[in-house]
Protein backbone atom coordinates (compact mmCIF):
# COMPACT_ATOMS: atom_id res chain seq x y z
CA UNK A 1 0.00 0.00 0.00
CA UNK A 2 1.38 3.69 -0.75
CA UNK A 3 1.94 5.82 1.92
CA UNK A 4 0.99 9.33 1.71
CA UNK A 5 3.50 11.85 3.39
CA UNK A 6 1.70 15.04 4.55
CA UNK A 7 3.65 18.01 3.41
CA UNK A 8 4.84 19.83 6.39
CA UNK A 9 3.09 23.16 5.33
CA UNK A 10 0.06 21.46 6.05
CA UNK A 11 1.03 20.31 9.93
CA UNK A 12 -0.82 22.59 11.73
CA UNK A 13 0.41 21.55 15.18
CA UNK A 14 2.96 18.56 16.66
CA UNK A 15 4.05 17.37 19.76
CA UNK A 16 8.15 17.28 20.61
CA UNK A 17 10.24 14.29 19.92
CA UNK A 18 10.18 12.08 22.65
CA UNK A 19 13.21 12.05 24.73
CA UNK A 20 12.90 9.26 27.34
CA UNK A 21 13.33 9.85 30.74
CA UNK A 22 14.41 13.62 31.89
CA UNK A 23 17.21 13.34 34.30
CA UNK A 24 16.89 16.61 36.14
CA UNK A 25 20.07 17.89 38.18
CA UNK A 26 19.75 19.25 41.36
CA UNK A 27 19.96 23.54 41.93
CA UNK A 28 20.83 25.52 44.47
CA UNK A 29 19.69 29.05 44.29
CA UNK A 30 17.36 31.95 45.09
CA UNK A 31 14.28 30.81 43.17
CA UNK A 32 14.57 27.23 44.14
CA UNK A 33 14.82 28.13 48.28
CA UNK A 34 11.88 29.81 47.69
CA UNK A 35 10.00 27.13 46.31
CA UNK A 36 11.43 25.03 48.92
CA UNK A 37 10.04 27.09 51.47
CA UNK A 38 7.12 27.65 49.55
CA UNK A 39 6.31 23.95 48.80
CA UNK A 40 6.97 22.85 52.63
CA UNK A 41 4.11 25.90 53.82
CA UNK A 42 2.11 24.31 51.32
CA UNK A 43 2.72 20.81 52.37
CA UNK A 44 2.17 21.69 56.17
CA UNK A 45 -1.22 22.65 54.95
CA UNK A 46 -1.96 19.87 53.24
CA UNK A 47 -1.13 17.66 55.93
CA UNK A 48 -2.57 20.09 59.20
CA UNK A 49 -5.48 20.87 58.05
CA UNK A 50 -7.47 17.73 58.37
CA UNK A 51 -5.73 17.27 62.05
CA UNK A 52 -6.79 19.94 63.47
CA UNK A 53 -9.95 19.78 65.67
CA UNK A 54 -12.58 22.23 66.42
CA UNK A 55 -14.87 21.86 69.77
CA UNK A 56 -14.29 18.43 69.93
CA UNK A 57 -14.67 17.96 65.91
CA UNK A 58 -12.55 17.59 62.64
CA UNK A 59 -12.21 21.32 61.67
CA UNK A 60 -12.65 20.90 58.03
CA UNK A 61 -14.26 17.92 56.69
CA UNK A 62 -15.93 16.69 53.73
CA UNK A 63 -19.07 14.63 54.80
CA UNK A 64 -20.21 12.85 51.10
CA UNK A 65 -22.42 10.99 52.96
CA UNK A 66 -24.09 13.54 54.58
CA UNK A 67 -23.88 16.42 51.69
CA UNK A 68 -22.03 18.78 54.19
CA UNK A 69 -18.61 20.55 54.03
CA UNK A 70 -17.76 21.32 57.93
CA UNK A 71 -15.32 24.60 58.07
CA UNK A 72 -14.76 24.92 62.05
CA UNK A 73 -18.18 26.15 63.71
CA UNK A 74 -19.73 26.46 60.10
CA UNK A 75 -21.47 23.63 57.83
CA UNK A 76 -22.44 24.46 54.55
CA UNK A 77 -25.10 22.25 52.70
CA UNK A 78 -25.55 21.75 48.80
CA UNK A 79 -27.81 24.74 49.10
CA UNK A 80 -24.62 26.99 49.91
CA UNK A 81 -22.31 25.96 47.01
CA UNK A 82 -22.77 29.35 45.27
CA UNK A 83 -19.79 30.28 47.77
CA UNK A 84 -17.28 27.56 46.45
CA UNK A 85 -17.88 29.21 42.75
CA UNK A 86 -17.42 32.80 43.70
CA UNK A 87 -14.31 31.77 45.38
CA UNK A 88 -13.16 29.37 42.16
CA UNK A 89 -13.87 32.46 40.60
CA UNK A 90 -11.75 34.45 42.33
CA UNK A 91 -9.26 32.25 42.40
CA UNK A 92 -9.63 32.34 38.29
CA UNK A 93 -8.86 35.82 37.81
CA UNK A 94 -6.91 35.96 40.44
CA UNK A 95 -4.39 33.48 38.25
CA UNK A 96 -5.39 35.54 35.26
CA UNK A 97 -3.67 38.86 37.12
CA UNK A 98 -0.81 36.70 37.77
CA UNK A 99 -0.19 35.01 34.67
CA UNK A 100 -0.33 38.61 32.75
CA UNK A 101 2.69 39.63 34.84
CA UNK A 102 4.72 36.02 35.29
CA UNK A 103 3.25 33.49 32.93
CA UNK A 104 2.97 30.28 34.07
CA UNK A 105 4.82 31.13 37.44
CA UNK A 106 1.69 29.22 39.04
CA UNK A 107 3.14 25.59 37.32
CA UNK A 108 6.73 26.42 38.25
CA UNK A 109 6.13 27.18 42.13
CA UNK A 110 2.76 25.85 43.29
CA UNK A 111 1.04 23.08 40.96
CA UNK A 112 1.12 20.24 42.83
CA UNK A 113 2.28 18.21 39.61
CA UNK A 114 5.45 20.43 39.95
CA UNK A 115 5.70 19.93 43.91
CA UNK A 116 5.56 15.98 43.93
CA UNK A 117 7.89 15.72 40.88
CA UNK A 118 10.37 17.90 42.50
CA UNK A 119 10.39 15.86 46.01
CA UNK A 120 10.38 12.40 43.80
CA UNK A 121 13.38 13.61 42.21
CA UNK A 122 15.13 14.83 45.51
CA UNK A 123 14.36 11.44 47.06
CA UNK A 124 16.31 9.93 43.97
CA UNK A 125 19.01 12.09 43.75
CA UNK A 126 19.96 11.13 47.53
CA UNK A 127 19.65 7.51 46.48
CA UNK A 128 21.09 6.93 43.05
CA UNK A 129 23.13 10.29 43.29
CA UNK A 130 23.21 12.65 40.86
CA UNK A 131 21.65 12.68 37.37
CA UNK A 132 24.41 11.88 35.90
CA UNK A 133 24.94 8.56 38.14
CA UNK A 134 21.30 7.85 37.84
CA UNK A 135 21.83 7.84 34.29
CA UNK A 136 24.34 5.86 33.98
CA UNK A 137 22.69 3.17 36.76
CA UNK A 138 19.72 3.04 34.31
CA UNK A 139 22.29 2.32 31.69
CA UNK A 140 24.17 -0.22 33.30
CA UNK A 141 23.38 -3.70 33.96
CA UNK A 142 21.43 -5.35 36.91
CA UNK A 143 23.17 -5.83 39.75
CA UNK A 144 22.49 -6.44 43.27
CA UNK A 145 23.58 -2.82 44.34
CA UNK A 146 21.04 -1.65 41.44
CA UNK A 147 18.43 -3.88 41.80
CA UNK A 148 18.41 -2.64 45.95
CA UNK A 149 19.03 1.62 44.99
CA UNK A 150 15.94 0.97 42.75
CA UNK A 151 14.21 -1.11 45.26
CA UNK A 152 14.66 1.34 47.66
CA UNK A 153 13.57 4.01 45.84
CA UNK A 154 10.24 3.04 44.39
CA UNK A 155 9.58 1.72 48.14
CA UNK A 156 10.02 5.48 49.22
CA UNK A 157 7.98 7.25 46.21
CA UNK A 158 5.03 4.17 47.14
CA UNK A 159 4.93 5.73 51.04
CA UNK A 160 5.09 9.41 49.77
CA UNK A 161 2.36 8.32 47.36
CA UNK A 162 0.32 6.21 49.84
CA UNK A 163 0.90 9.13 52.83
CA UNK A 164 -0.58 11.68 50.28
CA UNK A 165 -3.57 9.55 49.02
CA UNK A 166 -3.88 8.91 52.89
CA UNK A 167 -4.06 12.35 53.69
CA UNK A 168 -6.08 13.51 50.55
CA UNK A 169 -9.13 10.64 51.92
CA UNK A 170 -8.72 12.60 55.22
CA UNK A 171 -10.56 15.15 53.92
CA UNK A 172 -13.40 13.47 53.53
CA UNK A 173 -13.30 10.29 55.94
CA UNK A 174 -12.91 11.28 59.80
CA UNK A 175 -8.86 11.39 60.54
CA UNK A 176 -9.44 9.49 63.36
CA UNK A 177 -11.63 6.89 62.48
CA UNK A 178 -9.54 6.95 58.83
CA UNK A 179 -5.80 6.28 60.52
CA UNK A 180 -7.53 3.80 62.84
CA UNK A 181 -8.94 1.88 60.34
CA UNK A 182 -5.32 2.33 58.42
CA UNK A 183 -2.79 1.18 61.22
CA UNK A 184 -5.03 -1.47 62.76
CA UNK A 185 -5.20 -2.72 58.57
CA UNK A 186 -9.31 -2.80 58.82
CA UNK A 187 -9.86 -0.71 55.79
CA UNK A 188 -13.50 -0.24 54.48
CA UNK A 189 -13.42 -1.36 50.57
CA UNK A 190 -14.55 2.02 49.45
CA UNK A 191 -11.59 3.95 51.40
CA UNK A 192 -9.17 1.38 50.32
CA UNK A 193 -10.07 1.46 47.08
CA UNK A 194 -9.77 5.24 46.71
CA UNK A 195 -6.48 5.10 48.82
CA UNK A 196 -5.29 2.57 46.03
CA UNK A 197 -6.22 4.91 43.20
CA UNK A 198 -4.94 8.23 44.48
CA UNK A 199 -1.90 6.76 45.38
CA UNK A 200 -1.51 4.78 42.24
CA UNK A 201 -1.65 8.58 40.45
CA UNK A 202 0.12 10.19 42.72
CA UNK A 203 2.78 7.53 42.24
CA UNK A 204 2.52 7.57 38.35
CA UNK A 205 2.15 11.24 38.01
CA UNK A 206 5.18 12.38 39.85
CA UNK A 207 7.56 8.95 39.56
CA UNK A 208 7.01 8.27 35.86
CA UNK A 209 5.28 10.59 33.63
CA UNK A 210 6.56 13.87 35.47
CA UNK A 211 6.98 16.53 32.68
CA UNK A 212 4.19 14.72 30.32
CA UNK A 213 1.50 15.77 32.12
CA UNK A 214 2.70 19.21 31.59
CA UNK A 215 3.69 18.80 28.35
CA UNK A 216 0.75 16.81 26.62
CA UNK A 217 -2.02 16.49 29.25
CA UNK A 218 -2.30 19.49 31.20
CA UNK A 219 -4.87 22.00 29.57
CA UNK A 220 -3.53 24.78 32.07
CA UNK A 221 -0.38 25.36 29.62
CA UNK A 222 -2.89 25.52 26.28
CA UNK A 223 -4.83 28.47 27.23
CA UNK A 224 -2.79 30.09 29.87
CA UNK A 225 -0.48 31.10 27.10
CA UNK A 226 -3.20 32.63 25.35
CA UNK A 227 -2.97 35.08 28.24
CA UNK A 228 0.68 36.08 27.11
CA UNK A 229 1.82 39.54 26.21
CA UNK A 230 4.70 41.18 25.15
CA UNK A 231 4.94 43.03 28.76
CA UNK A 232 4.66 39.09 30.70
CA UNK A 233 7.37 38.67 32.11
CA UNK A 234 8.98 35.09 31.47
CA UNK A 235 12.22 33.17 31.72
CA UNK A 236 13.90 34.69 28.90
CA UNK A 237 17.47 33.87 27.11
CA UNK A 238 19.36 37.15 26.28
CA UNK A 239 19.87 35.93 22.59
CA UNK A 240 21.86 39.35 21.65
CA UNK A 241 24.62 38.57 24.39
CA UNK A 242 24.52 34.86 24.39
CA UNK A 243 25.09 34.36 20.80
CA UNK A 244 27.06 32.87 19.12
CA UNK A 245 27.63 30.29 22.58
CA UNK A 246 30.74 28.02 22.67
CA UNK A 247 33.25 26.83 25.58
CA UNK A 248 35.86 28.82 26.35
CA UNK A 249 38.44 29.56 29.59
CA UNK A 250 37.72 31.75 32.53
CA UNK A 251 38.08 35.20 32.59
CA UNK A 252 38.33 35.48 28.80
CA UNK A 253 36.21 37.20 26.27
CA UNK A 254 37.05 35.07 22.83
CA UNK A 255 36.59 36.93 19.77
CA UNK A 256 33.20 35.87 17.75
CA UNK A 257 31.59 34.38 20.52
CA UNK A 258 28.52 35.31 23.05
CA UNK A 259 28.53 35.31 26.77
CA UNK A 260 26.71 31.54 26.69
CA UNK A 261 29.50 28.81 27.46
CA UNK A 262 27.44 26.06 26.54
CA UNK A 263 27.62 24.24 29.57
CA UNK A 264 24.02 22.80 29.69
CA UNK A 265 23.42 23.65 32.68
CA UNK A 266 20.03 24.99 31.84
CA UNK A 267 18.99 22.02 30.42
CA UNK A 268 19.92 19.86 32.77
CA UNK A 269 18.12 21.10 35.26
CA UNK A 270 14.79 21.87 33.98
CA UNK A 271 11.95 19.82 35.22
CA UNK A 272 10.18 19.53 31.56
CA UNK A 273 13.43 19.13 29.70
CA UNK A 274 13.63 21.93 27.33
CA UNK A 275 16.68 24.50 26.01
CA UNK A 276 15.56 27.82 27.21
CA UNK A 277 17.90 28.77 24.56
CA UNK A 278 15.65 27.96 21.68
CA UNK A 279 13.15 30.86 22.64
CA UNK A 280 9.94 30.81 23.99
CA UNK A 281 8.33 27.48 24.59
CA UNK A 282 5.21 26.30 25.72
CA UNK A 283 6.13 23.78 28.01
CA UNK A 284 8.08 26.14 30.16
CA UNK A 285 6.52 26.34 33.57
CA UNK A 286 8.57 29.83 34.66
CA UNK A 287 9.98 27.66 37.72
CA UNK A 288 13.25 29.95 37.67
CA UNK A 289 15.87 26.89 37.90
CA UNK A 290 17.77 27.80 34.70
CA UNK A 291 18.26 31.08 36.32
CA UNK A 292 19.38 29.74 39.38
CA UNK A 293 21.95 27.32 37.44
CA UNK A 294 22.92 30.07 34.63
CA UNK A 295 23.97 32.91 37.48
CA UNK A 296 26.70 31.30 39.12
CA UNK A 297 28.35 30.17 35.95
CA UNK A 298 28.09 33.25 34.80
CA UNK A 299 30.01 34.97 37.71
CA UNK A 300 32.74 32.03 37.30
CA UNK A 301 33.38 33.68 34.22
CA UNK A 302 33.49 37.05 35.24
CA UNK A 303 30.21 37.56 33.16
CA UNK A 304 27.33 39.70 34.15
CA UNK A 305 24.60 37.81 35.41
CA UNK A 306 21.02 37.83 34.05
CA UNK A 307 21.76 35.66 30.55
CA UNK A 308 18.65 34.15 31.49
CA UNK A 309 16.06 35.98 33.56
CA UNK A 310 12.81 37.10 34.28
CA UNK A 311 11.67 39.72 31.66
CA UNK A 312 9.08 40.67 29.53
CA UNK A 313 10.20 41.37 25.70
CA UNK A 314 8.89 45.06 25.82
CA UNK A 315 10.57 45.67 29.12
CA UNK A 316 7.28 47.42 30.10
CA UNK A 317 4.33 46.49 32.46
CA UNK A 318 0.70 44.98 31.31
CA UNK A 319 -1.69 47.71 30.45
CA UNK A 320 -3.27 49.24 32.59
CA UNK A 321 -6.84 47.99 31.38
CA UNK A 322 -6.07 44.45 31.83
CA UNK A 323 -4.56 44.88 35.24
CA UNK A 324 -7.35 46.75 36.40
CA UNK A 325 -9.84 44.67 34.63
CA UNK A 326 -9.04 41.10 36.45
CA UNK A 327 -8.49 43.05 39.84
CA UNK A 328 -11.95 44.66 39.19
CA UNK A 329 -13.53 41.10 38.57
CA UNK A 330 -11.22 39.67 41.37
CA UNK A 331 -12.33 42.84 43.60
CA UNK A 332 -15.98 42.05 42.57
CA UNK A 333 -15.97 38.57 43.51
CA UNK A 334 -14.74 39.22 47.21
CA UNK A 335 -17.80 41.52 47.40
CA UNK A 336 -19.89 39.23 46.51
CA UNK A 337 -18.45 36.68 48.92
CA UNK A 338 -18.43 39.17 51.66
CA UNK A 339 -22.37 39.64 51.50
CA UNK A 340 -22.91 35.84 51.17
CA UNK A 341 -21.02 35.93 53.94
CA UNK A 342 -22.97 38.45 56.27
CA UNK A 343 -26.23 37.41 54.56
CA UNK A 344 -25.85 33.61 54.95
CA UNK A 345 -28.44 31.86 57.89
CA UNK A 346 -27.24 29.19 59.97
CA UNK A 347 -30.72 27.70 59.24
CA UNK A 348 -32.96 27.33 55.86
CA UNK A 349 -36.89 26.96 56.06
CA UNK A 350 -39.02 26.28 53.21
CA UNK A 351 -42.89 26.80 53.56
CA UNK A 352 -45.27 24.57 51.49
CA UNK A 353 -48.69 24.96 51.39
CA UNK A 354 -51.23 21.81 51.17
CA UNK A 355 -51.45 20.86 47.50
CA UNK A 356 -54.57 18.75 48.32
CA UNK A 357 -56.97 21.81 48.99
CA UNK A 358 -56.46 25.20 48.09
CA UNK A 359 -58.38 26.24 51.29
CA UNK A 360 -61.18 24.21 53.62
CA UNK A 361 -64.24 25.32 55.97
CA UNK A 362 -63.69 24.13 59.31
CA UNK A 363 -66.42 23.20 61.74
CA UNK A 364 -66.80 27.26 62.97
CA UNK A 365 -67.28 27.97 59.50
CA UNK A 366 -64.20 29.66 59.20
CA UNK A 367 -61.38 29.40 56.09
CA UNK A 368 -58.17 28.00 56.78
CA UNK A 369 -54.78 26.56 54.84
CA UNK A 370 -52.40 23.88 55.49
CA UNK A 371 -48.45 24.75 55.57
CA UNK A 372 -45.96 21.76 56.11
CA UNK A 373 -43.08 23.80 56.89
CA UNK A 374 -39.49 22.31 56.66
CA UNK A 375 -36.37 23.63 58.89
CA UNK A 376 -32.90 22.25 58.17
CA UNK A 377 -30.90 23.64 60.79
CA UNK A 378 -27.12 23.93 59.24
CA UNK A 379 -25.72 24.81 62.99
CA UNK A 380 -23.01 22.36 64.23
CA UNK A 381 -25.46 22.88 67.69
CA UNK A 382 -29.25 22.73 68.64
CA UNK A 383 -31.55 25.27 67.87
CA UNK A 384 -34.88 26.54 69.24
CA UNK A 385 -37.20 28.09 66.36
CA UNK A 386 -40.72 29.90 67.19
CA UNK A 387 -42.91 30.44 64.13
CA UNK A 388 -44.96 33.80 64.19
CA UNK A 389 -47.18 35.88 61.23
CA UNK A 390 -46.17 38.83 59.93
CA UNK A 391 -49.00 41.61 59.40
CA UNK A 392 -51.64 38.80 59.95
CA UNK A 393 -54.87 41.12 60.32
CA UNK A 394 -57.74 39.05 60.91
CA UNK A 395 -55.36 35.60 60.75
CA UNK A 396 -54.57 33.33 63.44
CA UNK A 397 -52.04 30.23 63.30
CA UNK A 398 -52.62 27.30 65.32
CA UNK A 399 -50.21 24.37 66.00
CA UNK A 400 -47.14 26.77 66.06
CA UNK A 401 -45.36 25.92 68.95
CA UNK A 402 -41.89 26.08 69.68
CA UNK A 403 -39.71 23.28 68.46
CA UNK A 404 -35.61 22.82 68.55
CA UNK A 405 -34.32 21.28 66.12
CA UNK A 406 -30.51 19.22 66.46
CA UNK A 407 -27.44 20.01 64.36
CA UNK A 408 -27.71 18.87 60.69
CA UNK A 409 -31.48 17.66 61.56
CA UNK A 410 -34.32 18.90 59.33
CA UNK A 411 -37.34 19.20 60.94
CA UNK A 412 -40.70 19.16 59.86
CA UNK A 413 -44.12 21.13 61.42
CA UNK A 414 -47.48 21.47 59.96
CA UNK A 415 -49.67 24.55 61.03
CA UNK A 416 -52.70 25.78 60.04
CA UNK A 417 -53.63 29.29 59.23
CA UNK A 418 -57.17 30.59 60.25
CA UNK A 419 -59.26 33.45 58.69
CA UNK A 420 -61.28 34.77 62.00
CA UNK A 421 -62.70 37.53 60.31
CA UNK A 422 -64.40 36.69 56.12
CA UNK A 423 -61.28 37.65 53.60
CA UNK A 424 -61.71 40.69 51.09
CA UNK A 425 -60.13 38.67 48.68
CA UNK A 426 -59.73 35.12 47.25
CA UNK A 427 -55.60 35.19 47.39
CA UNK A 428 -53.92 37.18 49.60
CA UNK A 429 -49.91 37.21 50.64
CA UNK A 430 -48.92 35.45 54.00
CA UNK A 431 -46.08 36.10 55.71
CA UNK A 432 -44.62 34.17 58.43
CA UNK A 433 -41.14 34.78 60.65
CA UNK A 434 -39.12 32.27 62.20
CA UNK A 435 -36.56 33.49 64.50
CA UNK A 436 -33.44 31.25 65.86
CA UNK A 437 -33.00 31.74 69.69
CA UNK A 438 -29.48 30.90 69.79
CA UNK A 439 -28.31 32.29 66.76
CA UNK A 440 -30.78 34.99 67.28
CA UNK A 441 -31.49 35.12 63.07
CA UNK A 442 -34.35 35.60 61.87
CA UNK A 443 -35.83 34.74 58.57
CA UNK A 444 -39.32 35.65 56.63
CA UNK A 445 -41.06 33.70 54.45
CA UNK A 446 -44.12 34.70 51.51
CA UNK A 447 -46.81 32.42 50.78
CA UNK A 448 -50.04 32.34 49.90
CA UNK A 449 -53.21 32.46 51.76
CA UNK A 450 -56.87 31.22 49.33
CA UNK A 451 -60.31 31.83 50.46
CA UNK A 452 -63.02 30.45 48.45
CA UNK A 453 -66.02 32.49 49.67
Amino acid sequence: MKSKRIAEKDVIFTTGNSVGKIYIKEEKGRYQQRRRWLNLVLFILFLGFPLLQYQGQQAILFDVSGQTLRLFSLTLFPQDLLVFALLFIFAAFVLFFVTTYYGRVWCGFTCPQTVWTLLFNWVERRIEGTHHQSRALDKGAWTFAKLLKKLVKHTIWVAIAIGTATSFMAYFVPVRELYQQLFSLNLSAVISGWVIVLALCTYLNAGWLREKMCQHMCPYARFQSAMFGATTRLVTYNTERGEQRGPRKRNSSPEGLGDCVDCQLCVQVCPVGIDIRDGLQYECINCGLCVDACDPVMERFGYAKGLIRFQSSSGEKPAKVVRWGYGLMAAVTIIASVWWAFSWQNFEVNVIRDRQALSRINTLGQVENTYTIKLLNKATYAQAFELELVDGDGLQMLGAQPFTVPAGALHHQVVTVVAVTKPEQRMSDLRLRIFAHESEQTETKTTLFYSNL
